[in-house]
């Protein structure tokens, strides 16, 4: 498909959605299970069932590693949420989840040719989550995280990497850091600085905001501020002291090399980046006070933390999370080919190189046709799934 087809497909999203057609179209729910094989004569029943199936059944407990090939567990992918922190709708529950884990498993076939199925689990308790997934562990390959509020998401996702031989990953975190990074590749490219050399300011310090700071990191950029509800994260603030092994006491001692203290004010002043994934509002005179050329990603949906049109009165490149402006900062461009490439190359974790590699994949899509208003691929660009498939899979080997 065509850039220009892919913008024509891209355009439908501007109409207005009714009420009629969003409960129409979840009627009994977005997913089914279909068979791969024939069941229409007594012969495929003997096959696929009783008594064929018993052969299968008797090889896979002689040899346990056929249950990769001979069942559909090592190419499923589970998306779990306890239903804590659902979109911008916060804590709803399990079953109010359902819809949006339901997603989450149709984006994963339509673009990675993933079976998936949502588990919604109606306890918050990080210690029950991780044995209920270890007690179903033979029944998929993969765990895909979501919407589990921080900074409970952190301790789960590194007790399930701990307790499963499989890939686990928590898609907002990771997801939006990886479309975030190449978004960012490309726009510093689009204005002529090195990447390395950006000064970066992060607001939010919750799930999606560390795991920005600490792949902007992974990548080389040095100056990497962030922000939280307080102000500015720094090792010397009494409250990460208080409590050295959080999250935020880690990321203090690893970025903000400057030094910087107080608020937006003062960590926006000379800034070459804003990268926006929390409620708060971006002040227009902050804004101004960034460096000539500024880039701008206000990430938070649906109200950017900024709207484009008075961005653009001071930066260079403006990206949001909405599919109604330029330059979507979509995860739909990541999780589906990292996990699909972790899967076909048999991986058991997912590693900061394997996200690294996807970012690269995903920026040098758009190097073509790069612009302000073009720094990342469509999320329904074919080419996208099947590069960063192979990308994580090539990291996965070079590991």
């Amino acid at each position: 498909m065509s850039i220009d087809a892919i913008a024509a497909t891209d355009n439908s999203a501007a109409t207005a959605l009714t009420e009629d057609e969003i409960f129409s179209a979840h009627q009994g729910g977005k997913l089914s299970v279909t068979s791969t094989v024939p069941l229409s004569n007594k012969r495929d029943l003997s096959i696929a069932y009783t008594p064929g199936v018993a052969e299968v059944s008797r090889a896979i407990h002689a040899k346990p590693e056929l249950a990769r090939t001979l069942t559909w567990a090592e190419r499923l992918v589970v998306v779990v949420s306890d239903g804590t922190a659902v979109l911008g709708l916060g804590n709803i529950g399990a079953s109010a989840s359902l819809p949006v884990m339901e997603g989450k498993s149709a984006l994963f076939k339509t673009f990675g040719d993933l079976d998936s199925i949502p588990l919604v689990l109606n306890t918050t308790d990080v210690d029950e989550i991780v044995e209920t997934l270890v007690r179903l562990r033979p029944s998929f390959g993969a765990v895909n995280l979501e919407d589990i509020s921080a900074p409970r998401c952190f301790e789960l996702e590194e007790k399930l990497i701990e307790a499963l031989d499989c890939p686990v990953m928590h898609d907002d975190q990771h997801g939006t850091a990886v479309v975030a990074l190449a978004a960012l590749t490309n726009a510093a490219k689009v204005t002529g600085r090195a990447l390395e050399g950006l000064k970066v300011v992060v607001s939010g310090a919750g799930a999606a905001g560390i795991a920005v700071a600490e792949i902007l990191l992974a990548a080389g950029i040095t100056d990497v501020v962030l922000l939280d509800s307080r102000g500015v994260i720094n090792s010397g603030r009494a409250d990460l002291a208080a409590s050295p092994a959080s999250k935020k006491a880690d990321i203090a001692g690893r970025s903000n090399p400057r030094g910087i203290d107080g608020g937006p004010a003062e960590a926006l002043a000379g800034a070459d980046v804003f990268i926006g994934v929390s409620s708060s509002k971006l002040d227009e005179a902050h804004l101004a006070s960034m460096n000539q050329d500024a880039i701008v990603f206000a990430l938070s949906n649906p109200d950017p933390e900024v709207l484009p049109e008075v961005a653009v009165k001071y930066a260079a490149v403006v990206a949001t999370g909405r599919s109604d402006f330029p330059n979507q900062i979509n995860n739909v461009l990541a999780f589906p080919g990292i996990f699909r490439g972790a899967l076909d190359a048999g991986a058991r974790r997912i590693t900061p190189a394997m996200k690294l590699a996807a970012a690269r994949a995903i920026a040098e899509l758009a190097a073509e046709d790069l612009s302000a208003d073009y720094i990342v691929p469509s999320p329904l660009d074919p080419r996208v799934a099947p590069a960063v498939t192979a990308a994580v899979a090539a990291a996965v080997e070079a590991e």
